[in-house]
């Protein structure tokens, strides 16, 4: 038995979920509440190493890097996940923030086990990505045991990238080979070794804190509105409209009417509706302050 697994807390049996198959249907839902309910305090714990991490990503990215999740299993999938959001919802090249999984994309919707063992296919990912000195690579693994994710962080360590862990073990593997390990320590699972529970869970939160941070530190949010979000579809069309009337007051007409004088870019017809300017005038405010909405209206206008 490997020693380092069976010391695992993700490894151990949960005392309170141990009658779970003599329950009935609401006690068992009741007792996965229960413990799904640890979670949120699990991740607050962590919030000091959280934000060293994403102050280290707003960098990278500000500085023209990328930011790379790698992971096996659900944690994989999890970082593609959430890297797939990154796009609509901040209005940022797809290249910008990746997502990658031991096995390649049809791990995604069938579990290849194997491959979190693949040191080689893991160095290979951070070579074939191009990775450099100037981009993060963020690791998820629950165990903190995944070769193929811890050969990814050290290849990328090596390389001088910046390297982040997400890991549910205190003193895993990943503190060696990272800059920043996260570790929210939710306990034993409801059923024992079932890291896509109560880990995954606490793994979602980490990485929403991750990426929603540092896009906001960049400037793709105007308060709490997404404003740099991309308008592609019917919904996120009726979602301008409305984020630019929240954002100024305007009528939907004048809302309708700047979205489409601005290219579908809600950001900039609000700039423009706030500052009275025209589009070459707005972006060009907007690029002085770095894309910050907020900012080029302060900056402009002197009010917001």
């Amino acid at each position: 038995m490997d020693e380092y697994l069976s010391g695992l807390t993700t490894e151990e049996i949960n005392e309170k979920t141990q009658t779970i198959d003599e329950c009935s249907t609401e006690q068992m839902l009741r007792m996965m509440n229960e413990q799904d309910a640890l979670v949120p305090a699990a991740v607050g714990a962590e919030i000091p190493q959280i934000m060293k991490a994403v102050d280290i990503l707003h960098q990278v990215l500000k500085n023209g890097g990328r930011m790379l999740y790698v992971g096996a299993g659900s944690s994989g999938r999890l970082g593609v996940l959430d890297a797939s959001e990154c796009p609509p919802t901040f209005g940022i090249d797809p290249l910008l923030v990746q997502g990658h999984i031991a096995g390649g994309d049809g791990a995604l919707r069938t579990a290849v086990e194997g491959f979190e063992d693949n040191a080689e296919e893991g160095v290979a990912l951070i070579e074939r990505c191009g990775v450099t000195a100037k981009d993060a690579v963020i690791g998820i693994t629950a165990s903190g045991s995944a070769q193929f994710v811890i050969a990814c962080l050290k290849k990328a360590k090596e390389i001088g990238a910046a390297t982040i862990g997400v890991v549910n073990n205190k003193n895993s593997k990943l503190v060696a080979v990272t800059d920043v390990c996260i570790a929210p320590v939710v306990g034993p699972e409801v059923i024992m070794g079932s890291t896509r529970l109560k880990a995954g869970t606490a793994q979602k939160l980490v990485l929403n804190m991750l990426t929603t941070g540092t896009m906001v530190k960049l400037g793709k949010t105007y308060n709490n509105l997404m404003v740099d979000m991309k308008a592609s579809n019917i919904k996120l069309y009726d979602r301008s409209i409305r984020i630019i009337r929240i954002a100024t007051g305007v009528d939907e007409s004048t809302a309708i009417a700047h979205l489409e004088k601005a290219s579908m870019n809600c950001k900039l017809a609000i700039m423009m509706i706030k500052t009275g300017m025209e589009v070459k005038e707005a972006n060009d405010a907007l690029e002085q302050c770095e894309g910050s909405l907020k900012r080029a209206i302060r900056t402009f206008v002197k009010v917001v």
